[in-house]
């Protein structure tokens, strides 16, 4: 969910409100993505490195983090929406780990669709958790299942699709394992503005791409 910045800049707002709107755009998508019947959706909120921006913007994002997850805790059980996390969540402050453990008790029934959120979240670093994990339990021979198992998205599938917003065209240490046959799609307009139009633009552009994970087009037919 890139260019909150932007486009407070583009707009003379401060960037915290940047990313207040940002977060509002969140509740559309995900009732719209419901609608659709997808099942997982992804939110990459606050990377590993996001903690090396100015410590004041830093702050108002895990308030505003904290402010999204109470006040929307209510809506996500009556709209049947489960909410997890992965990432480091230890580097997080103690409140707001609270606050995720409370909303992921409230909505673990919910079965319309599973909202993930990425906090604190980078691909490397998860990788490296999960290799030092397997070590510390003595595993000796490691294959795909089991590397599966260890990574924080081991209750999900892997992406069907990623949109990058904001005209970004890169991944920035999100999901390096699990993108590996994810279909990529990106776009110039900025988080804030991505609306039902720019959503239903790249569902369309990946409902045109022939998924044939290393096989020919013979075979996937």
């Amino acid at each position: 969910m890139d260019g909150n910045g932007r486009w407070a800049a583009e707009n003379g707002l401060s960037r915290a409100e940047g990313h207040r709107r940002g977060a509002e755009r969140i509740e559309e998508i995900i009732e719209l993505c419901k609608d659709r019947g997808v099942k997982f959706i992804t939110l990459y909120a606050f990377s590993d490195e996001n903690w090396n921006r100015p410590s004041d913007e830093v702050l108002a994002l895990m308030q505003l983090l904290r402010h999204f997850l109470v006040s929307k805790r209510g809506g996500m059980v009556e709209k049947g929406v489960r909410f997890r996390v992965i990432g480091d969540v230890e580097r997080l402050p103690a409140e707001l780990q609270k606050d995720i453990k409370e909303t992921q008790e409230l909505t673990k029934g919910g079965d319309r669709i599973t909202m993930i959120v990425a906090l604190s979240y980078g691909s490397r670093q998860e990788i490296l958790r999960a290799v030092n994990g397997l070590i510390q339990k003595g595993v000796g021979e490691v294959t795909q299942e089991i590397f599966d198992e260890a990574l924080d998205t081991a209750d999900f599938p892997d992406p069907d699709l990623l949109i990058r917003t904001s005209g970004e065209f890169r991944i920035s240490n999100f999901m390096l394992w699990q993108l590996a046959y994810t279909e990529l799609y990106f776009t110039h307009t900025l988080w804030p503005d991505f609306d039902e139009a720019e959503l239903e633009k790249a569902i369309v552009s990946y409902s045109q791409r022939e998924r044939r994970f290393g096989m020919t087009s013979e075979q996937v037919k």
